[in-house]
């Protein structure tokens, strides 16, 4: 079988008797074209099957038109809404997304940053696999010293240079806090579900709990660090259970460990509406299956676009100092 021949801006141009530069621009700049000429040069592209090379054209403009995504929890739906809003915006300037998922591994985050910057990307939207304060990745500095500008997404490397989309982590374990004071005004027992014990976003949503329960004494606090997946949360809600009477009060720190433990209580026959439960981050579909479980929810849309609006925002003005945009998060079926 022969193999298809490529269709260059070329082999357009001599079919619409215009010029490369006329062509080019179609794909590049179509405002810059009548609309009758832009429509010509279209027909013509779908007829042949065109498909517009963005790394070469990047290459010969110096300028290219991918913005790179790395992501170590593409699994997690609160990840997958902001990687859509992260397209969707994207798009809405002329840029398309190219998407690597680290699956929480660090040799596989140098590699996906390297690969990044060899295909000459115009920035990097980048979660890293860590948060922690000791987690100081092998391509910080070469990021930290190049010209491709990078933002950081819900976690942040300690002490880098570079703009971040954050959540409000702190208010949001302080709103969860107050929500489980007000349903279960009588509560002893509390089994808080958390991410790694040293992630700044544990440490963050713990400070927050705590500044709400210090003021409660009396209520005893059992806090599980896991990964913020559903299995350990799972198996640590089953062990809990084993060893100690059913909890007043469960707290996830997000969606994965809010489910880790729902499924738990199924697994023990324990009704979920027999303890007051708080999650941080929606629960996807919940509502379908008549589990309105309580949430501080973060808009996970908003957080995506914030991240490529920095983004351009840093590609105008390269020598702006970093900024931080922050994401509040809202309690929701409360």
């Amino acid at each position: 079988m022969n193999k298809k021949k490529t269709v260059t801006v070329s082999d357009i141009a001599k079919r619409v008797n215009m010029t490369t530069t006329t062509v080019s621009r179609a794909f590049i700049q179509p405002n810059l074209l009548k609309p009758s000429t832009l429509a010509k040069i279209l027909e013509v592209a779908r007829e042949l099957d065109y498909v517009p090379n963005a790394f070469a054209r990047g290459l010969k403009r110096s300028e290219s038109l991918i913005i790179g995504v790395i992501t170590a929890s593409v699994d997690n739906p609160f990840y997958s809404e902001m990687i859509k809003a992260i397209s969707r915006e994207a798009k809405k300037h002329g840029y398309t997304i190219m998407l690597v998922d680290t699956d929480k591994l660090e040799d596989l985050e140098n590699s996906a940053v390297a690969t990044l910057l060899g295909y000459r990307v115009a920035g990097i939207i980048l979660s890293p696999v860590s948060d922690e304060p000791d987690y100081q990745p092998a391509y910080l500095e070469r990021l930290s010293s190049g010209k491709t500008p990078v933002v950081l997404l819900d976690r942040t490397i300690h002490d880098s240079t570079f703009s971040r989309v954050v959540l409000d982590n702190y208010g949001s374990g302080l709103k969860a806090a107050q929500y489980l004071l007000t349903h279960a005004p009588d509560m002893r027992r509390l089994l808080v579900l958390t991410g790694p014990e040293h992630s700044r976003i544990t440490v963050e949503r713990l400070k927050g709990l705590y500044a709400v329960l210090t003021e409660h004494p009396t209520v005893q606090i059992d806090v599980y660090p896991g990964d913020y997946t559903l299995e350990p949360s799972y198996q640590d809600t089953l062990a809990y259970l084993h060893d100690r009477p059913v909890p007043d009060a469960i707290i996830g720190f997000n969606q994965l460990i809010t489910l880790g433990a729902l499924k738990a209580l199924r697994a023990r026959n324990i009704p979920h509406d027999n303890i007051t439960i708080c999650g941080i981050d929606r629960l996807p579909f919940a509502d379908i299956f008549g589990i309105p479980i309580a949430c501080i929810v973060h808009d996970a849309s908003l957080a995506g676009s914030s991240a490529v609006q920095l983004l351009l925002d840093r590609l105008k003005h390269p020598q702006k100092p970093r900024d931080k945009v922050v994401i509040a998060g809202e309690l929701e079926n409360g």
